[in-house]
């Protein structure tokens, strides 16, 4: 029999071949060991397992599949589309790749091209997770109780299921600033449940006769005929006035339960992402500020939005050990749902068409920097000073600060 020392040697020089051998290879290997050494199997496979950790093993490596041209126009593609995860990316750069090599916004070879359009979405989120973190570096009133108008109009509870297009949800963002004193902005923001389609105007102040006129002006620029609206309990849209238009149009009328948000989520999550997020939490009360965000509402924003961002649309919710499992279906834009809806005349879909083909994403994208670096310069030069807040951050003001800055407004003495 082998004594220790010897036995340790005559492992050592086994181990380079076992750890190179296959793993039938390897147990003929331990057979041979255990056999001439007398040792029990499991023994030697935890000595070998220590030894082994002990080894410098020379690392695997796998050749990159996405090399450095892939992640660059990656990049450059996220950034033409505002930045969206890799579920809403994924199926705009299949359908729009080739038109922006054809605009020549993107410059790649056809090699390139294919591994894009190959491309899996959890793949995006992982090329793109340094810039996204970089990005996320550089980069929260009350209302009345229903009157008797309201009693008159039924409620919705939750958030409303229809598939049908033309269902339309609506709401108020307020341009305030840090204050609500006087009169400043109000966007009226609008959106299809049945295709996620949108639609914007902006007002002066919350008179009933504005925000009217302006809900008129988005019905006539919409693509479908619109069925039924919805809105909150805010005093804009519960009026006389609206009630008795929807009575003559016979369109349904819902509202939602008073302190409910989650009656009306898929407008609120629109609120941040096609207004708060372009326009911030800054105060707009001038008639150039509301002027240019009206041009951007009625142009490049609601085309841009409608056409180039996909949404992802819940298709089941089930709960699974207490917990909620959410199913959503594949991301597509308002555009393509609404000409799969099939609830569209054949002039507007093919209205619709002409406009996607004439339209150039990157273009657009350039142009509401442009527009929004103008908005921004106006509140710079109506202010008469640096900026030194975020406009992308709500404003919540101390109120000495807030008292000193609205004396006039108030009236309170100097």
């Amino acid at each position: 029999m082998m004594d220790m020392a010897s036995r340790k040697q005559y492992l050592r020089t086994l181990l380079e071949r076992y750890l190179r051998a296959r793993k039938r290879q390897k147990g003929s290997i331990l057979d041979e060991y255990c056999r001439n050494t007398g040792q029990n199997r499991k023994y030697v496979i935890r000595k070998i397992s220590r030894l082994a950790s002990t080894e410098p093993r020379p690392p695997r490596k796998r050749a990159p599949h996405y090399g450095p041209e892939t992640a660059r126009a990656l990049e450059k593609l996220w950034r033409i589309f505002d930045y969206p995860c890799g579920q809403r990316l994924r199926p705009l750069i299949e359908t729009e790749l080739d038109r922006l090599r054809r605009l020549k916004e993107i410059e790649v070879s056809a090699q390139t091209a294919e591994k894009l359009k190959a491309i899996s979405p959890a793949t995006i989120d992982r090329l793109l997770r340094p810039k996204k973190q970089a990005w996320k570096l550089h980069h929260k009133s009350g209302a009345k109780g229903p009157g008797l108008i309201a009693k008159k109009i039924p409620l919705r509870m939750g958030p409303g299921k229809s598939l049908r297009v033309g269902f339309v949800d609506m709401d108020l963002v307020l341009h305030c600033g840090s204050s609500t004193a006087g009169e400043y902005g109000h966007s009226l923001s609008t959106l299809d449940l049945g295709s996620a389609w949108w639609e914007a105007e902006v007002v002066m102040g919350r008179a009933q006769r504005r925000i009217f006129n302006a809900l008129q002006e988005i019905e006539a620029r919409s693509p479908f005929p619109w069925l039924a609206i919805h809105s909150d309990n805010d005093n804009a849209f519960i009026n006389g006035q609206l009630y008795d238009y929807t009575e003559e149009r016979h369109l349904g009328f819902t509202r939602s339960r008073p302190y409910r948000k989650n009656d009306n989520p898929h407008i609120e999550q629109k609120n941040f992402t096609h207004v708060r997020k372009p326009l911030g939490y800054l105060r707009y009360d001038t008639p150039e500020e509301l002027a240019l965000i009206q041009d951007l509402y009625r142009r490049e924003l609601r085309l841009y939005k409608n056409f180039f961002q996909p949404v992802m649309m819940l298709q089941r919710k089930v709960r699974v050990s207490g917990r909620p499992k959410r199913t959503y279906g594949p991301a597509k834009t308002p555009y393509h749902r609404l000409l799969e809806s099939g609830q569209l005349s054949p002039e507007k879909a093919r209205e619709l068409k002409e406009l996607y083909l004439r339209l150039n994403p990157a273009e657009l994208k350039r142009q509401i920097d442009r527009k929004l670096a103008r908005l921004y310069d106006f509140y710079r030069k109506k202010k008469k000073r640096l900026i030194t807040v975020d406009p992308y951050k709500k404003q919540v003001p101390s109120m000495v600060t807030f008292l000193v800055s609205e004396q006039s407004e108030l009236g309170l003495p100097d």
